[in-house]
């Protein structure tokens, strides 16, 4: 028995935010104290940084679960099934669905209750539920989605990694201009098939790393707007991320009884162009290496970080020949891996 994804979707969002739409912002310090630097200085650091040239919004009318239907109605067309034969329905999300321009987080019902409703899906032994784990969170639903199909509990299951991290940013924050939306949704089977998930690692650090992303208050001191908004310690992520991500890695693959020559493609979570490279050289050095060309396919400079969608569509993406000069062939062994809130980590070790 193998347990394998036979359908992928995404949906990536039309609207098109470029770096120099946030020219007009007036960006502040924490303390809200003013950047002694103009807008044009601040947008080209970050693009220098981040590898981030454009990120997707949501349309106005469509919130997370939305998006997240989209998505899912196209993996499930993509594996030709019948969406009856769901038994599990798990969405990886963060924030809910927030409707543009107001204040408040919905998610009662759950996200994965509402995909379900918008599927038409009749049968009540078909489970949905939400999943927060940051930004791994899609990872960690295919995780559960491989124990319930090896217990005996699934057959078929539905992942879905979906956010509109548009609707949480402070418009006085730089990091603001990191998120993005999207969705992205896989469905994972038992197959007579070879391959599918080989193995998987998972770690949750919290010690001093649990509050390293948060939801705070805008940088304006001056604003009556009671909100909170996603909230992050650059500085300490990046360096939590060299110094775990790595190893979790190496952890992954010695594990799963295959060797890193035989791996093809590393498809990690993409929040920062300059961290995930040295996230992946410092893998291969752990095992004497130097990274080769091409292992890790990027969306991250026109789609942005859409935290949880990252690794399902841009997996999808490279099936469906939309990332040009990747590809994923018959046999291939490739990595998912990610790392957020929480602060969360995991990778799985999937054979094409």
């Amino acid at each position: 028995m193998a347990i394998k994804i036979t359908g992928t979707g995404s949906y990536v969002p039309d609207v098109v935010k470029k770096n120099e739409d946030f020219n007009q912002n007036e960006f502040l310090n924490t303390d809200g104290s003013s950047i002694r630097q103009k807008n044009e200085v601040i947008i080209q650091k970050f693009k220098a940084i981040t590898g981030i040239k454009e990120r997707r919004y949501a349309e106005g009318h469509l919130t997370t679960s939305d998006l997240a239907f989209y998505a899912a109605k196209k993996a499930i067309e993509d594996a030709k099934i019948n969406a009856e034969e769901l038994d599990y329905i798990i969405v990886g999300h963060n924030y809910g669905d927030i409707k543009h321009n107001t204040e408040q987080s919905d998610t009662v019902p759950s996200i994965g209750s509402r995909v379900k409703h918008l599927l038409g899906i009749k049968n009540p032994k078909c489970v949905a539920y939400d999943l927060l784990f940051g930004c791994p969170g899609w990872n960690q639903g295919v995780i559960h989605a491989s124990a319930f199909i090896k217990a005996g509990l699934a057959k078929k299951c539905l992942i879905i990694g979906a956010e509109t991290l548009s609707r949480v940013v402070d418009n006085h924050d730089r990091d603001s201009m990191i998120y993005s939306d999207g969705a992205g949704a896989v469905i994972l089977e038992e197959t007579k098939e070879e391959g599918g998930i080989i193995n998987h690692e998972s770690a949750t650090h919290t010690v001093d790393e649990a509050h390293f992303i948060y939801f705070g208050k805008t940088n304006n001191p001056e604003s009556k707007d009671h909100r909170k908004y996603i909230k992050m310690y650059g500085r300490k992520i990046y360096e939590f991320a060299l110094n775990q991500v790595p190893a979790a890695m190496k952890a992954c693959l010695d594990n799963s009884g295959y060797e890193i020559k035989d791996l093809k493609k590393i498809l990690i979570h993409q929040a920062n162009e300059k961290m995930d490279e040295a996230i992946v050289q410092r893998f291969y050095k752990l095992y004497d290496m130097e990274m080769p060309q091409y292992i890790m396919p990027m969306t991250i400079s026109m789609l942005g970080n859409s935290s949880v969608a990252t690794v399902p569509t841009l997996y999808d993406m490279i099936l469906k020949g939309k990332l040009e000069g990747q590809n994923i062939n018959k046999g291939d062994l490739i990595m998912f891996a990610s790392v957020g809130a929480g602060m969360n980590i995991n990778a799985i070790v999937y054979k094409y």
